[in-house]
Formats: C-alpha cells, structure tokens, sequence
C-alpha cells in the first residue's frame, strides 16, 4: 500500500502564521534571500516567537518543505482514489496528479529540488538534504508499489524510468523551456508503461 500522507505536529496559531508566511517567501523568493527578520514581519510577530516555535531557520526550511509535501501527498492520495484498480492508469495518476498540481502551487518547479540547489554537498550536516531526499524516495517507492502492482516487467526499472521523466518535467516547469511538460511527460510514461507491459507479457 502507498504510505500514508506524513501527519505534522500540532501548529498554534503563531505557529501556523509564520510557517505561511515562510511558505510564501521562500518559495518566490528561495531560502537564502528569505531572512528571519522578514518572515516574522510578514508573519505579524517577533522573533522571538518564531524561535520558540520552530527552534531556528533551518527547522523552519525543513517543516516548510514538510507542509508541502504533506499537501502534494494528499492531492496524490486523492487521484489515486480516482483509479482504484491496479493498472496503467493509476501509475498515470502520479502524472494527472503533477499536471493539476503544477500550475496552482508550483510555478517555480519543485520546492524540494529548489531547497535542495540552494544548500551544500548534502554531506554537511544539513537537516534539508534528508529531507529532500526522503521526499524524492518516497515518489520512487510509491511509483515501484504502482508498477508493481499493476504487473509491469521490473517495476523497480520501470519506476526509475518514470522517476527521470517526472523530474525532468518538473525542472522543465521552473526553468519554462517549453509548456506543459508534465503532459509530454505523461505521454511518455504512457508509451514505457505500454512496452513494460508487453515485455511482461
């Protein structure tokens, strides 16, 4: 089974205005432009506060990027519910998910792979890295789960091919080389899950 969409901890009010606001600027603007001083501006509070609710910057980034892969997952859950049966279509829910998803709340591309390009090595301790890369892994298993299940040849294969086409799609949008990639993009999942299938077959 898909895992469940990840439940966040309890937000006051405080809490909740400043991780918006954060949500807000650090992705129009990105992480490194954002300063603490301008989120709790925007967010109606001291500095102080925001602090005491989210320990630092770093853990602010991290919760930030949390928030949003909780709603993604959600409206996943959501277009999987639509295609209920195993099969080709609902592996293509991940794309009919990403195409309704795209234009509303990812204008820049991905926030993950934003935070992520922003950052270090990945070898520097931080907390951001393992957060980015639980979320990417978290796509790939449920992509293997669905191929798995709707009896295509190596879904693990088949999976990381499909994984390259989301994600080359996805830096498409952020970099607007061309429109609607993540329609493209499905066309092409399609035409590897059609020959997946025949291999298996």
């Amino acid at each position: 089974m898909v895992a469940a969409v990840p439940v966040l901890p309890e937000l006051t009010p405080a809490a909740r205005r400043v991780l918006d606001a954060a949500s807000v600027l650090f992705y129009e603007r990105g992480i490194h432009a954002v300063g603490v001083d301008t989120i709790a501006e925007s967010a109606g509070v001291t500095k102080k506060t925001l602090y005491d609710r989210f320990g630092s910057k770093e853990q602010l980034v991290v919760t930030y990027l949390q928030a949003r892969d909780a709603r993604w997952r959600d409206h996943v859950a959501t277009h999987l519910e639509q295609h209920p049966e195993p099969g080709v279509d609902r592996v293509l829910a991940i794309f009919d998910a990403s195409i309704s998803w795209s234009d509303e709340n990812s204008p820049k591309g991905c926030s993950a792979i934003n935070a992520r390009a922003e950052i270090g090595d990945g070898h520097d301790g931080h907390p951001v890295f393992p957060e980015v890369a639980r979320q990417k892994t978290w796509l790939l298993e449920t992509l293997t789960e669905l191929c798995g299940e709707a009896g295509i040849a190596d879904p693990g294969h088949t999976a990381r091919l499909l994984m390259l086409l989301y994600e080359g799609a996805i830096v498409t949008v952020g970099m607007e080389t061309f429109p609607h990639p993540f329609e493209l993009a499905r066309d092409a999942a399609r035409d590897v899950l059609a020959l997946r299938s025949t291999e298996r077959s």
